[in-house]
C-alpha cells in the first residue's frame, strides 16, 4: 500500500503554502471584492452627478454638470444674494454678502459634487449608507474685506467688562452691577461664516465671541456694602478737635470716599483725605478749631517790600491725621463708637520777618485794578475771594491756581448768589462776580511775567475788562493756572472795595517790563435777540462778537527779550427779554 505524507502547512499533494502564497491569494480575493464594490457603486451613480448627491438640501443627482449648475444658481443663488444676518450675543445686524467678501463659486461646488461620485470610497459607501450625501458648497472669502467688517461690527456689539463697584450719592451707598465682556471672534467668525454661507434666508449666522469675566463680582459687591459702605453712610463722625467736636455728615463722607479693586477682586476703602481737608464744610470749622499760621504781613513804601507784622506759628489738621481718624470711625454703631479725636500739628509760617528777603520778596513786580458796579452780591463774593487769596506765598517753580485757593462758591465758603454767564446769558448762581477777581489776578500775572499755565476767557466781552486780558473760572471745569519761573518767591496781596478790586505781586521781577499791544476787532459779528423765561431770566443788552489778539512783550534791558500772542474769541452777547 502506498502512504501519503501531510504535515500541518502542507497540501494532499505535498506542496507547502508559505506566507506569501497565503497573503498573495488574500489580496486578490480582496481586489476582486473591492473592484467589484467599486464597479457597483459606479453603476449606482450613473450620470455626471451620482444619484442622491445633495448641496444645502438641493438633490443633483443623475444630472449633468451644466444642469446641477442651472440647480445650484436657480435653489441657492436668491440665499447667496441675501443680506447675511450676523448674530453677536442679542444683537443682530444685517450685511450684503459683498461686504462680507463672501461669495458662491458654482463651478467649484459642481466640480466638488461630481468628484463626490468618483471617489472609490465614497461611491461604495453609497452601497451602504442609509441616507443621502450632502457636498459642502465652496465658498469664495475675502478675508481682507471680511475682517474689516467684523471689525466695524465687533466695536458695535462689543462690550467691555465692567467691574462690580460702590458708589456713594447723596449720602446713599449703591452698589454698581459687574458686567462680563463681550470681544468678537474675529478668526473663528472667518471659519463660521464659511461654514454657513449661503444662508437660509432670515437664518442668523452666530458669531463666535470671546468673554472676560469680571475680577470683581456681586458677591464683592455685597460684601462690600454690608460690611463698610452702609455702615459708613448710617449717620455722621464726630471729629474732635482741639477741645472742638466738629460733624462730618454721611454727604460730605460720601464725596470724598471710594472703594477701589486691591488687585485681588478685594473692595478696599479709600479717603481722599486732602480733598475732604479742603472741603469748605470741613475746613471752615477746622480753621476755627485749629488756627493755622499766620504769614508775615507786607507793605510797598516806595517800591520796595517792608515788614509790617511777623508771622507767627499756628495748628493745623494733616491728610494724614484726618485720614487716620476718619476710616476706622465709618463702621462703628452709635455715637460714641462713631467719634474720634484728630490730631493735630505745629506749623510755622512761609513768611517771617527773617524768610522774605531770602525768598527774595524785595519789590513791587506787579499791580492791577479792576472797578465793577456797586452790588451786595459783587461785594461780598468780590471781598470773599480777595481776603482768601490775600497772603499766598508762591514759592519758585510752584503752580498757583485760583480753584484751590478760593475753593468752590458755596454758600458754606463763604459766597452768595449773583450773575454770571450760563450758555451765552447771565443767570444767577452762587459765585457770580468772582470772575472781576479772576480778571484782576491774570492781569497782574500777565504783567508780572509769570508762565499762565490755563485761562479762560468769558464767552461774550463785557466792556469793564480789557479786551483779550480777562478771565474767567468755573468750579470743576475751568482754572486760572500759573508756574512761578521768576526764580524767586511771589507774595499776592488782594484787596476789595465796594467798587473795585486789587491784586499785586511782591518779588523780584523778571524782567524790566511787561508791555501789551492790543490789535484791532477783525471777524465782527452782528448779535441776535432772544426771549428768556423762567426765575433765572436777565435782561441783557447786545453787544458785537469779535476776534481780537493781544502781544504780550517782554523787555529787559532796554530791549526786546521775548513775545506772545494771546488770541481772543468773543461770540456775540445777544439781547434778551424775559418773558412771563
Amino acid at each position: 500500500m502506498r502512504r501519503v505524507s501531510r504535515t500541518d502547512s502542507g497540501t494532499a499533494d505535498g506542496k507547502r503554502w508559505t506566507a506569501p502564497v497565503v497573503a498573495g491569494v488574500a489580496g486578490g480575493v480582496a481586489v476582486l471584492g473591492f473592484g467589484g464594490l467599486y464597479v457597483a457603486g459606479l453603476l449606482l451613480t450613473g450620470s455626471d452627478i451620482a444619484a442622491g448627491t445633495k448641496v444645502r438640501g438641493v438633490d443633483l443627482g443623475g444630472m449633468s454638470r451644466a444642469e446641477a449648475r442651472r440647480a445650484l444658481d436657480r435653489e441657492l443663488g436668491p440665499d447667496a444674494a441675501a443680506p447675511v444676518v450676523l448674530r453677536v450675543g442679542e444683537r443682530s445686524e444685517r450685511l450684503a454678502p459683498g461686504a462680507l467678501g463672501l461669495s458662491l463659486d458654482t463651478d467649484a461646488t459642481v466640480e466638488r459634487a461630481a468628484r463626490s461620485g468618483s471617489d472609490p470610497l465614497t461611491a461604495i459607501g453609497r452601497l451602504f449608507a442609509s441616507g443621502d450625501p450632502d457636498v459642502r458648497p465652496v465658498v469664495g472669502l475675502d478675508e481682507k474685506t471680511a475682517r474689516a467688517a467684523l471689525d466695524r461690527v465687533g466695536e458695535k456689539s462689543g462690550r467691555a467688562a465692567r467691574e462690580g463697584s460702590v458708589t456713594f450719592e447723596k449720602g446713599r451707598a449703591e452698589a454698581v452691577d459687574p458686567v462680563t465682556g463681550i470681544a468678537l471672534d474675529a478668526d473663528r467668525s472667518l471659519d463660521a461664516l464659511r461654514a454657513a454661507y449661503p444662508t437660509a434666508a432670515g437664518k442668523p449666522v452666530e458669531l463666535p465671541v470671546r468673554t472676560t469675566q469680571p475680577r470683581v463680582g456681586r458677591q464683592e459687591t455685597d460684601r462690600a456694602l454690608k460690611e463698610f459702605a452702609r455702615p459708613a453712610m448710617s449717620a455722621p463722625v464726630i471729629l474732635a478737635v482741639e477741645g472742638r467736636r466738629i460733624s462730618v455728615s454721611p454727604t460730605l463722607l460720601g464725596r470724598h470716599l471710594t472703594l477701589k479693586d486691591d488687585g485681588r477682586g478685594r473692595l478696599t476703602p479709600r479717603l481722599d483725605a486732602k480733598a475732604l481737608l479742603a472741603a469748605p464744610a470741613l475746613g471752615g470749622p477746622l480753621r476755627q478749631a485749629t488756627p493755622g499760621p499766620v504769614e508775615a504781613k507786607l507793605r510797598v513804601d516806595d517800591g520796595r517790600v517792608t515788614v509790617v507784622e511777623d508771622g507767627k506759628p499756628g495748628r493745623q489738621v494733616t491728610e494724614a491725621t484726618l485720614g487716620k481718624a476718619v476710616l476706622p470711625l465709618l463702621t462703628g454703631a452709635g455715637a460714641a463708637a462713631r467719634t474720634g479725636e484728630v490730631a493735630t500739628e505745629s506749623v510755622r509760617p512761609r513768611l517771617t520777618r527773617e524768610s522774605v528777603r531770602e525768598l527774595g520778596i524785595t519789590e513791587q513786580v506787579s499791580t492791577f485794578t479792576v472797578p465793577f458796579e456797586r452790588a451786595p452780591y459783587r461785594t461780598t463774593n468780590i471781598g470773599r475771594a480777595a481776603e482768601l487769596i490775600n497772603g499766598s506765598v508762591v514759592l519758585p517753580d510752584e503752580t498757583w491756581s485760583f480753584n484751590r485757593r478760593v475753593g468752590e462758591r458755596t454758600k458754606e465758603n463763604g459766597f452768595v448768589d449773583g450773575l454770571m454767564i450760563n450758555n451765552g446769558v447771565y443767570e444767577k448762581a452762587a459765585g457770580g462776580g468772582v470772575s472781576a477777581v479772576a480778571t484782576t489776578v491774570f492781569n497782574a500775572m500777565f504783567f508780572a511775567g509769570v508762565k499762565p499755565l490755563e485761562h479762560g476767557a468769558h464767552s461774550f466781552y463785557i466792556e469793564r475788562y480789557p479786551e483779550g486780558r480777562e478771565a474767567t473760572v468755573a468750579w470743576g471745569s475751568l482754572d486760572l493756572r500759573f508756574a512761578n519761573d521768576t526764580g524767586r518767591a511771589l507774595y499776592i496781596q488782594a484787596t476789595a472795595t465796594d467798587t473795585s478790586v486789587t491784586v499785586t505781586f511782591l518779588g523780584t521781577g523778571k524782567y524790566d517790563e511787561v508791555k501789551a499791544v492790543k490789535g484791532p476787532r477783525t471777524n465782527v459779528k452782528a448779535p441776535a435777540s432772544r426771549t428768556g423765561s423762567g426765575p433765572k431770566c436777565e435782561i441783557q443788552t447786545p453787544l458785537e462778537g469779535f476776534d481780537v489778539a493781544v502781544d504780550r512783550i517782554f523787555v529787559k534791558g532796554g530791549r526786546e527779550v521775548g513775545r506772545e500772542t494771546i488770541k481772543t474769541r468773543y461770540t456775540p452777547r445777544d439781547a434778551v427779554t424775559c418773558g412771563a
